[in-house]
């Protein structure tokens, strides 16, 4: 958090650390991370200079999809704890200084939630089935979908059950969408708001917070496939504009406890404009900013999303997002380019994101370098590759390591529900904690001086085509992203994300943060 802004709301400036709750930390001997396995680590997260933790689903699920199959909103998955555990690990985080983002689900529940259950007993028509999209199919006999919708994890979006009917699922067949035009189902999600807010979390991070809403009719498309990512204008399934009623309801929740409480949309929308428009002042506080982690290693790319991203949270007096990595995405350093030079680059990408006014969102293990793992065909959970739809997420929710030099790296005691990659000794947070020039080092000194980072405004300075460089109050970045050493203004070197040049040159794959004299 910016210390230079005491009134600010916590949220605007805060560094936010993802917590994959089935790979962080194990407190037993059954291969998955925990919720006392979390409370055990949370000095970690506080030594490391984080300002919160977002912790993903941690409800009863049958884990089709970990965690985001919810068949119960407001209690604990028994893998992880139970509701005492959750109390427990909430107060360590805030006696800490933690704040605390608890995920939320809505746009599905799991096809064992009670209410799905319900609604296959009911049958046609029933009150039951109508907190979902039922439909009767099309053809003869009702024999074909009723219409031509896809799934976002491969296959049409549509199943059907014995009795004929057929149910919306815009992911895994065991996570059925539910109809947000039936009052119940607001009322519903308006009570677990409130039940995880009475027990004193932060905020919320809302998942799909762009496909709540359905056109009217459920109208086929052009091409199916065009529509699956949730990115094309005016696709039908995704970001209608009724979505937003949704949210100016969730605010008017939020705005009656104290502590300015916030939510952050997950919303893959077909425009920057269209995703800030779920951060308004009447709806969520941000909204993810995902240009950043999807631009390639280039200083034009990085400069168009700085430029970008800055105007757009202007425009609803929000504050920008930045992120590199999460549980849906290869990690940063294999992205861009793996070994040594992945590593040098997602340190200098780092530097930069984190200089930059807004929040920044970690994602568990990169403060510890951690890259992709390659995880064999045949121990690969996640339902995207189950499903056929490419080689699935699980190499980056691998368990992180904790101590040790083998597996399972002092994350607990048992076989890691996904299998830990052999020579991770060097990378543990063990060996990294006392290591001056180690990743987990880096992290902390960089996160350290963002606290001195004073002032909005970001001025882009021209160094050079392959030259990300700008200025912010009294210091300025600069992101070396081409093949040659380029020469440094002058200024006092604070930070530096590898060693520096000869004659104060910045070398290829590096960023430097320099003292200047604050523009007048």
């Amino acid at each position: 958090m910016n210390d230079a802004r005491p009134d600010a709301p916590w949220w605007r400036d805060a560094v936010c650390y993802e917590v994959y709750i089935r790979s962080f930390a194990d407190a037993g001997s059954d291969g998955y991370g925990d919720l006392p396995g979390l409370t055990s680590r949370l000095g970690h997260l506080a030594d490391l200079g984080v300002d919160a933790l977002w912790i993903t689903p941690f409800y009863p699920s049958p884990q089709h999809d970990h965690g985001y199959d919810v068949a119960d909103y407001r209690d604990v998955e028994p893998t992880y704890g139970d509701l005492e555990a959750f109390d427990t690990m909430l107060t360590g985080a805030h006696e800490l200084g933690l704040k605390v983002i608890v995920d939320l689900v809505p746009n599905h529940t799991s096809s064992e939630h009670p209410w799905f259950q319900a609604a296959l007993a009911a049958g046609p028509g029933s009150p039951e089935r109508a907190r979902y999209l039922f439909r009767d199919g099309k053809g003869r006999a009702g024999r074909e979908p009723p219409n031509n919708w896809l799934s976002v994890f491969g296959g049409p979006a549509w199943e059907r059950v014995p009795d004929g009917q057929w149910y919306l699922h815009l992911f895994d067949s065991s996570q059925p969408d539910l109809d947000w035009t039936n009052p119940e189902v607001a009322a519903d999600f308006e009570t677990t708001l409130r039940f995880w807010l009475d027990r004193g979390v932060d905020g919320f991070r809302v998942d799909v917070a762009h496909g709540l809403r359905k056109a009217a009719g459920l109208p086929d498309v052009d091409d199916p496939q065009k529509f699956v990512s949730g990115t094309m204008p005016r696709a039908p399934m995704w970001d209608q504009p009724e979505v937003h009623e949704v949210y100016r309801r969730w605010h008017e929740v939020l705005a009656g406890y104290d502590g300015d409480r916030m939510m952050v949309a997950e919303a893959w929308a077909a425009t920057p404009a269209a995703t800030m428009a779920y951060a308004r002042p009447d709806e969520m506080s941000q909204a993810f900013n995902f240009h950043w982690l999807e631009a390639e290693w280039s200083a034009r790319e990085f400069r168009d999303v700085v430029s970008l991203s800055l105007t757009e949270a202007a425009t609803v007096d929000s504050s920008p997002t930045w992120v590199l990595s999460n549980h849906d995405v290869v990690r940063h350093p294999t992205r861009y380019g793996g070994g040594k030079v992945g590593l040098a680059r997602g340190r200098a990408a780092t530097m930069a994101m984190l200089a930059l006014p807004g929040s920044a969102y970690l994602y568990q293990g990169e403060e510890l370098g951690l890259e992709q793992v390659e995880v064999p065909e045949t121990q690969r959970q996640d339902p995207e590759f189950l499903n056929g739809r490419g080689p699935g997420r699980d190499g980056c929710r691998v368990p992180i390591p904790w101590s040790g030099t083998a597996a399972p790296y002092g994350n607990g005691t048992g076989d890691p529900w996904l299998p830990q990659p052999d020579g991770w000794a060097a990378l543990t947070v063990e060996a990294q904690r006392a290591e001056p020039d180690s990743t987990l080092s880096f992290y902390r000194r960089v996160l350290a001086a963002r606290r001195a980072l004073a002032g909005d405004a970001v001025e882009l300075v021209d160094l050079g085509e392959d030259v990300l460089a700008f200025r912010r109050g009294a210091v300025l970045v600069v992101l070396n992203a081409g093949e040659e050493h380029v020469p440094l203004p002058d200024g006092e070197v604070l930070l530096a994300s590898d060693g520096l040049g000869g004659e104060g040159t910045l070398p290829p794959d590096c960023a430097a943060w320099l003292a200047v004299a604050p523009v007048s």
